[in-house]
């Protein structure tokens, strides 16, 4: 008799677990459909209160008059209402063969208010199939927690824990001080926290320690797929002490939506694995004097991967460092893991002849190291793998070593026109130190989430369109990040958007259009540096017909195609000089936004002010033929955003060869930024009004 009741009670838990056994959560399960006519079958979920998911849904599609047709009567009926479908139509309905059909009920109605769901033929009034939805069914919704409790001596606090789906929760007025070496968000299994758990990516993805918070709503996602049915608790866990700062006991069976998002079946192959981001792993192997490097990330077709070993020996940095970009062209179905070397933060540009900033190997006189052997791109995720040797084959390569552990630089971001890295919206905030040849090999990647990544909306792009104005006072500072210029169309359709780091503001607007008119005169009064000798502190205002700009970023050749309308004076030299001429003023290096400005460069852009003293100076800017007419510069220096700089004015005086009317006149513009440049970038758009204006 024992032993009879012991298998009974194994068969019983084994049922109530057989749903998760069987796939993924998919909401509340409801029932299968009853099937009549018509090879109707499947089975029926509620997402929520509003959405029904029908799953192995089968309809032969050959109805005269046939809808989803919901109501709340005892059976169905002609009294009732249609649903419409996946693509949110209400046409006759077509075949279906085992697919999974969303259905989004209409506006005032409810699953916990329906009685029953059905394939219904309005000719004939007959139910092909139906489901009926209990009485007191209850749909998922969005689930409250308790907040979060701090132990004793930890200044920490929130409102209640608010899971929204399966994978996503949310921590509203959430406060920490950030006093910690390596606090996280954590979570895992058992009683209560513990060293046993793992990490959980911030609200920007990031797996680095924590960021002091003061009073903001953390929206955080759990890793990997992973549900609130894997976990017992979540915490802000110190790794280096081992405690709990503050956790959250998460209950049983939460009645709460599933998550949208599904899980990338990409894994490496390679035995090390380190997870550099929510969005970013890299993974490689050692053999012999080669190293096999594998880079996958969820980014966008026009987006790179940035990965290589640091300029120091005692951090990661990105000065001096030697770096692959990968990345997968569209148009040659091929992968690219160009060699790079950084020599000074900015682009790649040219500094008194030489190239100078994030250039290729080939292009500051080395050899390519990097030999790709696979890649691929699907449903978002970019893969690249890539072969090279462990020890420098040259004087630009850094050495790759296994006896000793290795600081490492990494970002993503934008490739610009040309498929040179621009600014990087994503880079490490602390130092990644890695060990390559580690026994047994080190692992603690996760799978990738498949789903748009949510995009801020863009700001208003201003237009200094008023007649009277003749002055325009031009800084340099922040871009904006995803907000700010990243968010406006590209100047030539099919381009990339532009990814800069560094802006010029006219009259305080961040890169404004600008419209001039013939036989009027316009002063520009620039504020960016003026260090001929620095790749970093060197911003001359320059106008051409160029609609990416960079004319430092052009070899001679092409900067001779280029028509320069103003900005720029015949030399004796080959290579063109700028026309107006100063000194650098004192250098800027903080910003209000603090230690990590680009993470709050889409909230707010605040400038950061200070005093020098004023020092004045004049240059004569001569006339050039064709083009504008110049008169004596004078310069005034001044601070900006973090960066040397000075000013000085140029004044236009007319266009002797001005384009058709209704074209765009001119542009003026700066170098698309590249990785880690602190170097103007787009600046403005100048164009003349037509006869209506």
């Amino acid at each position: 008799m024992y032993k009879i009741c012991v298998v009974l009670i194994v068969l019983v838990a084994q049922d109530c677990f057989s749903q998760d056994d069987e796939g993924p959560y998919r909401g509340k399960y409801i029932g299968k459909i009853n099937s009549y006519h018509h090879q109707v079958s499947g089975d029926v979920y509620a997402v929520d209160d509003w959405t029904i998911l029908l799953v192995d849904f089968n309809y032969d599609g050959t109805g005269d008059d046939t809808f989803f047709w919901a109501g709340d009567s005892g059976r169905p009926g002609p009294l009732g209402f249609i649903v419409a479908d996946q693509h949110g139509k209400t046409n006759i309905l077509e075949r279906y063969n085992n697919e999974e059909v969303r259905l989004k009920l209409p506006d005032g109605k409810r699953v916990s208010r329906v009685t029953w769901l059905a394939v219904y033929d309005l000719a004939s009034q007959n139910a092909f199939g139906d489901v009926y939805i209990p009485e007191d069914f209850e749909a998922p919704a969005p689930r409250s927690l308790t907040p979060l409790v701090a132990a004793p001596g930890h200044q920490l606090s929130s409102q209640p824990v608010k899971f929204l789906d399966a994978s996503t929760f949310i921590i509203p007025e959430f406060h920490y001080d950030g006093s910690g070496e390596e606090v996280f968000f954590w979570t895992g299994v058992g009683p209560q926290p513990s060293s046993r758990g793992f990490k959980i990516p911030d609200e920007d993805g990031y797996l680095e320690p924590l960021r002091p918070y003061s009073g903001e709503d953390v929206r955080l996602q759990l890793p990997g797929g992973r549900t609130v049915f894997e976990i017992d608790w979540l915490a802000v866990y110190d790794v280096k002490k081992k405690v709990a700062l503050a956790s959250v006991l998460v209950p049983d069976g939460l009645n709460v939506p599933p998550a949208p998002r599904r899980t990338h079946p990409h894994t490496t192959t390679l035995p090390h694995c380190k997870q550099l981001h929510r969005d970013y792993q890299v993974s490689w192997e050692v053999f012999g004097n080669q190293i096999t490097i594998q880079l996958a990330a969820m980014v966008d077709e026009e987006e790179y991967m940035a990965f290589g070993i640091s300029g120091s020996n005692t951090r990661s940095q990105m000065l001096g460092a030697d770096v692959a970009v990968a990345s997968f062209d569209p148009v040659l179905q091929r992968g690219l893991a160009t060699d790079y070397n950084i020599t000074e933060l900015v682009p790649c540009v040219q500094v008194l002849g030489q190239w100078r900033g994030v250039c290729r190997d080939d292009r500051l006189g080395g050899l390519d190291s990097n030999q790709v052997f696979s890649a691929s791109r699907d449903s978002g995720l970019t893969v690249v793998s890539y072969r090279r040797g462990l020890q420098p084959a040259e004087e630009l390569d850094r050495a790759w070593s296994t006896d000793r552990s290795v600081f490492a630089v990494w970002a993503l971001g934008s490739l610009d026109a040309a498929r040179e890295p621009a600014f990087h919206r994503v880079w490490p905030r602390s130092d990644i130190q890695l060990v390559l040849a580690a026994t047994p090999p080190e692992n603690d990647c996760f799978d990738f989430v498949i789903g748009e990544r949510p995009r801020p909306a863009g700001w208003e792009r201003a237009q200094l369109f008023d007649p009277s104005l003749r002055v325009f006072r031009a800084t340099l500072g922040p871009a904006g990040g995803e907000r700010g210029l990243r968010s406006r169309p590209p100047a030539v359709s099919g381009d990339p958007p532009a990814s800069p780091h560094r802006a010029l503001y006219v009259n305080g607007q961040l890169a404004p259009d600008l419209q001039l008119r013939r036989g009027l005169v316009y002063t520009f009064r620039v504020r960016a540096g003026d260090d001929p000798h620095s790749a970093a502190l060197y911003h001359p205002l320059v106008i051409t017909d160029e609609p990416h700009g960079g004319l430092e970023r052009l070899a001679d050749g092409a900067q001779r195609e280029v028509r320069v309308l103003a900005g720029l004076a015949a030399a004796a030299s080959v290579r063109p000089r700028p026309a107006a001429c100063a000194r650098p003023s004192a250098p800027l290096t903080r910003t209000r936004a603090g230690t990590r400005p680009m993470r709050h460069s889409g909230r707010s852009i605040v400038p950061w002010c200070g005093r020098v003293p004023v020092e004045r100076r004049s240059c004569r800017w001569p006339p050039t033929p064709r083009g504008p007419t110049a008169s004596t510069t004078t310069r005034s220096p001044t601070l900006t955003w973090e960066v040397e700089s000075s000013s000085w004015t140029v004044t236009a005086v007319t266009w002797a060869d001005p384009p058709p009317p209704g074209r765009r006149l001119l542009s003026v513009y700066r170098p698309s930024c590249s990785l880690s440049c602190t170097r103007s970038c787009i600046a403005v758009s100048l164009s003349e009004p037509t006869p209506a204006d």
